[in-house]
């Protein structure tokens, strides 16, 4: 994709939605960075549901830590690998108090060093809690990367570091929510609702898909 169709593929993606937010709800970094923990190969709604009741009992890792890994165990049990999860905020909250005072470090090394915390995480909380211009690549990113032709690449560090350098820096902030946006609700895995799509014309994708497709494809799955 040429400079200026990027360009202009932001700047309609920023016209939609000025102020994208994460749908997970959090109220502090810490918490931030335990949904975000849990929330891998997990959707948002499903940690949202889980982390309610956990985080009105603990948004702290004091807290989280007088819980205990039994109790935390208990209300993230729907969510996927549970109990590896469960082991990792416990430890990750006893790290905190003993390298960083209780608090989420900022620095991307500190970060990486905390179980269960990857470059995606890491690049969550310092985007969302810290308001750096990073890029978390999960699964959409990639997918909507690669499709669109706007910053390809074979794995997900490939695509970050694409991404950082094809993304105008007036708006790297918030490129990770809008494509994260985009890939959830419009250029979906297994089919792309690409008629109501705000950068069609724009996207390089071979396949696109019509308004007569999803049609027939939503009357096929309603039979």
């Amino acid at each position: 994709m040429k400079r200026a169709a990027i360009e202009e593929f932001f700047r309609r993606l920023s016209a939609r939605d000025p102020e994208p937010k994460t749908e997970l709800e959090y109220s502090n970094p810490y918490t931030l960075l335990v949904a975000v923990v849990l929330s891998a190969q997990a959707t948002d709604v499903g940690v949202n549901k889980a982390t309610r009741a956990l985080f009105a009992l603990a948004d702290t890792p004091a807290a989280m830590l007088a819980l205990g890994e039994a109790t935390v165990r208990d209300h993230i049990k729907t969510i996927g690998l549970f109990k590896t999860k469960a082991a990792n905020v416990i430890r990750l909250s006893q790290m905190l108090l003993d390298r960083h005072g209780g608090q989420v470090p900022r620095r991307r090394e500190d970060l990486e060093e905390l179980p269960g915390v990857g470059r995606k995480t890491a690049n969550v909380v310092l985007n969302v809690a810290f308001g750096e211009p990073t890029i978390a690549v999960d699964t959409h990113i990639f997918r909507v990367s690669n499709r669109t032709g706007l910053a390809p690449g074979k794995d997900p560090e490939a695509v970050e570091q694409g991404l950082l350098k094809v993304v105008p820096k007036a708006y790297r902030q918030h490129a990770h929510h809008w494509l994260i946006l985009h890939g959830r609700y419009i250029c979906k895995a297994r089919k792309p609702d690409c008629p109501p799509c705000p950068v069609r014309d724009l996207c390089a994708y071979p396949a696109k898909t019509t308004a007569d497709e999803l049609s027939k494809g939503r009357a096929a799955a309603e039979a």
